[in-house]
């Protein structure tokens, strides 16, 4: 088997000019190993291909066979069979089969024979204790067969890497533009991540300097000039000492302004006199200090919007969108789990090496719709991690909310006004694994025919169509 094909997501997504038409591809990410979680995830294009064949081998690795438009993928999975499951296209569609394997298929948490992978919603593929993700995703220009998310050469830079194409685009822009001295803009949800980003563009600037956040919407409005700009001493009542203030302590480095929307609108005339002028007026001085400070700033505001009620002055507005990113939430943003978990199981366990998941916590951590984002998977793994004992992360050790508990039902849900994913099913009984056979058996024999299946069963053809919708059995593949 051979990776030489592989590539790091620092510069290996090639854009297309802006004439291009987007156009939707398949995707299908091996997003997480149970036993492996630090190895870099991979991810593929089907584009081109018509069979994926997944098992088990001695090493990683994958062999592309051109002319028989053929992926093997292989990975070291102990409970995978040596040919696990094949993903095939079926008159334009992607299904996933199971391949005679001893351990079977799961399709979002469900075990499967044979299953249809819309294009409308990411489906997880469990194959032994390896976790695969199938996506399709609008894209412009040429995509590279495989690409590897290994951030081990630059660990900060993490928050610049992710495996949907867009995002991509928009990150490879903030790489080409880190070493410049032009203004970011990143805005999201709040928990989005918007601070990994600016620590990763800040990791990529190559400035000496140090990364100072500062939370606009945290400082106290009586001290937030003074924590910004410093002060003289005697300046004021309680300036015993003088301060040089955080603007001057980024001086060299890279300045966050976090939630800078929320930053009163009297002292954004001082902060435009920083970035405009490179200069900085303590409290109580007379002449201004100069500073030498790169602006990144986040907000969870449109400021725009802000601009046009006056709540934003407009010339600030247009000296900090320089470059403007907006990151998704974490929920459509599925396949990048697996870099996100590589990425901050070294940050939040003492040691990240002896770090595994048994199946059913890596389950609930890549089903799970993260309303709060990035910042709750860190949390809920940082839980998990100091309370696993040996360092096997079970699903009991993961919070209510992730693990599905109905006593969680309280717990915070996504925004108003984003698009819920639907239900995911709930797991095959013995019973239903039975009865399914028995309405494929159906199926096949009278050749989709419902009103035959039915009669056959004994029950109404509405109950067929609810067997249909139970068991995800496309109807089409059986009338075609």
């Amino acid at each position: 088997m051979s990776d030489s094909q592989s590539s790091t997501l620092s510069r290996s997504e090639a854009r297309a000019s802006s004439s291009t038409r987007p156009q939707r591809r398949a995707l299908l990410s091996l997003a997480l190993c149970c036993d492996r979680p630090l190895e870099a995830p991979w991810r593929f294009v089907l584009e081109g291909l018509d069979e994926v064949v997944v098992g088990r081998g001695t090493e990683r690795g994958f062999r592309h066979d051109e002319a028989k438009r053929r992926l093997e993928i292989r990975t070291p999975d102990a409970r995978m069979s040596s040919s696990h499951a094949r993903l095939v296209r079926d008159l334009g569609r992607w299904v996933v089969e199971d391949a005679g394997s001893k351990n079977g298929v799961m399709v979002d948490g469900v075990f499967q024979k044979r299953a249809l992978l819309s294009g409308d919603e990411p489906h997880l593929i469990e194959l032994g204790h390896t976790f695969f993700v199938f996506t399709t995703r609008p894209t412009t220009g040429p995509l590279p067969l495989q690409l590897a998310a290994d951030v081990r050469p630059l660990p900060e830079a993490s928050g610049l890497c992710t495996f949907v194409p867009q995002l991509a685009d928009e990150l490879a822009a903030l790489r080409e533009v880190a070493r410049s001295t032009v203004p970011v803009l990143l805005t999201g949800e709040t928990g989005s991540g918007k601070d990994v980003v600016a620590r990763a563009v800040h990791a990529c600037s190559g400035r000496a300097g140090p990364f100072v956040p500062v939370n606009c919407g945290a400082l106290a409005a009586t001290l937030v000039e003074s924590e910004l700009f410093g002060h003289r001493r005697g300046a004021f009542t309680g300036a015993v000492e003088e301060r040089p203030g955080l603007v001057r302590a980024a001086s060299g480095g890279t300045l966050f302004l976090d939630e800078v929307g929320d930053l009163p609108l009297q002292l954004q005339a001082a902060l435009l006199r920083v970035l405009q002028d490179g200069e900085v007026l303590p409290i109580g001085a007379e002449k201004p200090i100069k500073v030498d400070v790169r602006a990144v700033a986040a907000t969870n505001r449109e400021l725009s919007e802000q601009v046009e009620r006056g709540q934003f002055r407009r010339d600030l507005y247009a000296r900090l969108a320089g470059l403007q990113v907006r990151l998704p939430p974490l929920r459509d943003r599925t396949e990048d789990l697996g870099i996100l978990i590589a990425a901050l199981v070294p940050k939040v366990a003492a040691e990240p090496r002896k770090v595994t998941f048994s199946p059913d916590a890596a389950r609930a951590l890549l089903q799970h719709r993260w309303p709060m984002n990035v910042r709750e998977l860190e949390k809920a793994l940082e839980v998990a991690c100091v309370l696993s004992q040996d360092g096997r992360v079970e699903r009991a050790l993961l919070p209510p909310a992730v693990r599905g508990d109905p006593s969680s039902a309280g717990q915070p849900q996504p925004v108003l006004g984003t698009v819920e994913r639907t239900p995911r099913p709930r797991p095959l009984t013995p019973d239903d694994m039975a009865r399914r056979e028995e309405l494929l058996h159906l199926l096949r024999g009278h050749q989709g025919n419902i009103s035959a299946v039915a009669r056959a069963m004994g029950v109404a053809r509405m109950q067929i169509h609810r067997y249909l919708r139970r068991y995800q059995i496309d109807l089409a593949q059986y009338r075609e």
